[in-house]
């Protein structure tokens, strides 16, 4: 069975990643709602590498605070979605609002974007034209805990994907917003509604491209706002809507 690409936490050589990347230019989307008290640290860390991110877009869904101002200040585009709101909406308007080869996805509730996040993540895209799209994984903490942040990602995302598509089981976080692509490869596939874009995205790269043209690498350690499990259920309705409609499984509409 093919399996996607891992790389681990070896030792990084930006200075080769950025050799590589040569006239590839790179996006860096950033979906954000109400999220102003975070979205500083995620745009510093996405710049902090000169010559890395050529376009720097943050979708603005709906948003009641000051999430746009503070994008703006901080040398980002800022893209106002209209209609009807949600992840999956916001990724899909974000990769249309750019034009680069390459487009990044990231949170923009993490407390800790790494300033190596980006480079990590095009880094198998610009060694390997195989690949089409990379996940990052990590560990998450909860609360004062090291490890059981990621509730939806292992008690239905990674269940799903083990047993109704295999290969994708070993994607160790499915749902991480953290996510490169090509362009080519991201404009062939659907962007599920809401909180379903994920593991959706995951399910259609893997079936036209095939699983091993997925790759997941390393970044550590991700801290973020841990929600509390009346807000984890219907994310969790996403995911397994989003996996049983490309099984062919009538899924109902009610949340």
């Amino acid at each position: 069975m093919r399996t996607p690409v891992t790389f681990g936490r070896d030792p990084f050589d930006l200075v080769a990643t950025l050799a590589r990347k040569a006239a590839t230019s790179v996006a860096v989307v950033v979906p954000a709602q109400n999220e102003s008290s975070t979205l500083a640290g995620v745009l510093n860390a996405a710049t902090a590498t000169p010559g890395l991110v050529d376009e720097l877009v943050v979708v603005d869904d709906h948003s009641s605070d000051d999430t746009a101002a503070v994008a703006a200040r901080h040398g980002a585009r800022v893209l106002r979605l209209t209609g009807a709101g949600g992840k999956g909406q916001a990724m899909a308007a974000g990769l249309a609002e750019t034009a680069a080869d390459l487009v990044v996805f990231l949170d923009a509730d993490v407390t800790n974007t790494g300033a190596d996040y980006v480079a990590r993540l095009v880094a198998p895209l610009l060694e390997s034209d195989e690949l089409v799209l990379v996940k990052g994984y990590y560990e998450r903490p909860l609360h004062d805990a090291p490890t059981g942040g990621g509730r939806v990602n292992d008690l239905a995302a990674r269940p799903i994907l083990t047993l109704l598509f295999p290969g994708l089981g070993e994607i160790r976080q499915p749902l991480a917003g953290e996510t490169a692509g090509r362009r080519r490869a991201l404009e062939k596939v659907d962007f599920a509604p809401a909180y379903g874009v994920e593991i959706g995205l995951l399910i259609d790269v893997a079936d036209i491209f095939g699983v091993d043209a997925i790759a997941q690498v390393d970044l550590g350690v991700r801290r973020h706002r841990n929600r509390p499990l009346d807000e984890l259920r219907p994310m969790a309705v996403d995911v397994l809507r989003a996996a049983l409609e490309r099984r062919g499984v009538p899924a109902s509409d009610e949340g």
